[in-house]
């Protein structure tokens, strides 16, 4: 029921913006809870990178004096990946397209942030 919650949740993100390539809510042990991945991608994989992404984050936000981790965001030449906290428990990791306007991007990750956490 949950994982199907998680699943609509995103759905809707990715239906919100053409950008948006594929998304998963990844716990903060990284462990896949719902996901719209490509099929060439291999969930497992993806879910320890990010935890270790987010371990990683977590750790220079914490030594560089810049508060909470909030978001990590990586920038490759053929697309971004952004990774935002929902709860306390878990995260929202985004792929998108190298042209998207990051800042509609950041307003609908965190919309669907604010609706995971709700949900776990």
């Amino acid at each position: 029921m949950r994982e199907d919650m998680l699943a609509s949740i995103l759905s809707e993100l990715n239906g919100t913006s053409a950008d948006i390539e594929a998304s998963a809510v990844i716990s903060t042990d990284g462990l896949i809870m719902a996901s719209l991945l490509p099929a060439n991608l291999d969930e497992d994989r993806v879910g320890a990178m990010s935890a270790a992404m987010l371990s990683l984050g977590d750790r220079t936000a914490q030594e560089l004096a810049r508060g909470e981790l909030e978001q990590v965001l990586i920038k490759g030449n053929q697309g971004y990946v952004i990774m935002t906290h929902a709860g306390e428990e878990a995260v929202i990791s985004v792929l998108a397209k190298s042209s998207t306007k990051l800042g509609l991007i950041f307003l609908d990750v965190k919309r669907a942030a604010e609706g995971i956490s709700k949900l776990i």
